[in-house]
């Protein structure tokens, strides 16, 4: 009975359910869309990582696992590498930001690439032939709608495009190693060198024996590396997820508290009415919060539905972005979305369960 006067009351006025549920629903894909930002961009980094099929990863000294370097290291350290025990390929690569933290163009040398991790499958094209040409996956191409042959602007000069390769193999856009270093005026400098063990079995002897020959040098394994770009060790990821959930409970707290209350004076005759015929104050609190409830988690449902839109939109964007579905996350952004709507509701429901019957059924 108390449930059909609830939908019955959330059906006499569809407009404000309406708003209401919009809002709490925008409230979820706020939280929903960061998250699965976050988490997609950096997984997405990492698989292509794992794609390069290296071993063990050799970075300049003083630098970070997540960002970028100029390319302060000596290219005949490759020589140097390669004649270590247990080592059974090297290679280097000059990285360059293009706009973004995760957005850089990346100079190698495709033959070692193409050794060490199997090579690049191209769906359109091929390898470059000239200096002038450039090759991007197809999730950048697609973003960017290029095509091989197509001219592309990129770092201050126009490149063609010789092929597109399916992703997962390091960068989305890959250059001649020379092409790049003449380019950022750093010829015989790396950004990065990549190791491969002859067996895996060796991998933990190559990685001490690299850590003694380059004492200054951040030295990991790919798994290593790989679990120090994880969401929840950049620490100004993480932050900004957190600001963004707290607001997100603050944006809910103060849309229901408004629809509520409104609600509460239009209905402050049915009020009145309820409470004459003996509903306890806990009975009228009661009502306010179920409704509460009810429009919450149809406002959830509503905002993870809108997360699948807001991730086909931000992946047409000519940006290197990922959008996760989070499902893990589902119950999490619903729990929150009703906790800050039943906040916004408790000074509503407690106002409208002290009013005096009497005056309630004067109210014009």
């Amino acid at each position: 009975m108390v449930n059909k006067l609830v939908i019955e009351n959330l059906k006499h006025r569809p407009i404000r359910t309406f708003l209401t549920v919009a809002a709490i629903g925008l409230q979820v894909t706020m939280i929903l869309t960061l998250v699965g930002l976050s988490d997609g961009t950096i997984e997405d980094s990492a698989r292509r990582t794992r794609g390069v099929g290296a071993d063990i990863l050799v970075r300049p000294p003083a630098s970070s696992a997540i960002g970028l370097s100029s390319a302060p290291i000596p290219q005949k350290l490759l020589q140097v590498l390669q004649q270590q025990p247990h080592v059974a390929l090297v290679a280097g690569t000059v990285e360059h930001a293009t706009g973004g933290l995760l957005e850089r163009v990346t100079g190698v040398d495709f033959d070692a690439l193409t050794e060490m991790s199997g090579g690049l499958k191209f769906t359109e094209g091929g390898l470059p032939k000239s200096d002038n040409e450039i090759v991007v996956d197809d999730y950048y191409a697609r973003q960017h709608k290029l095509h091989a042959g197509d001219t592309y602007s990129l770092i201050n000069s126009n490149w063609i495009v010789s092929g597109v390769f399916e992703a997962g193999k390091g960068s989305r856009v890959f250059l001649r190693l020379n092409v790049l270093q003449d380019k950022i005026a750093n010829p015989g400098k790396l950004s990065v060198i990549y190791v491969k063990a002859d067996d895996p079995k060796n991998i933990p002897l190559v990685l001490a024996g690299l850590k003694k020959l380059l004492p200054d040098n951040p030295i990991f394994t790919l798994e290593e590396f790989l679990s120090q770009i994880s969401v929840n060790s950049v620490a100004l990821m993480r932050s900004f997820t957190n600001v963004v959930i707290g607001l997100s409970v603050v944006f809910g707290f103060l849309v229901v508290f408004l629809s509520m209350y409104t609600a509460v004076l239009e209905r402050t005759r049915e009020i009145g009415i309820l409470k004459a015929l003996g509903a306890s104050p806990s009975y009228i609190v009661g009502i306010l919060m179920r409704e509460t409830i009810f429009l919450g988690i149809i406002g959830s449902i509503f905002g993870i539905l809108l997360t699948y839109g807001t991730r086909f939109v931000i992946m047409s964007f000519p940006a290197s972005l990922t959008q996760k579905i989070v499902p893990e996350w589902w119950p999490i952004s619903t729990g929150i979305a009703l906790v800050g709507a039943m906040l916004g509701a408790l000074y509503p429901g407690l106002k409208a369960a002290r009013q005096d019957a009497i005056e309630a059924l004067t109210y014009e």
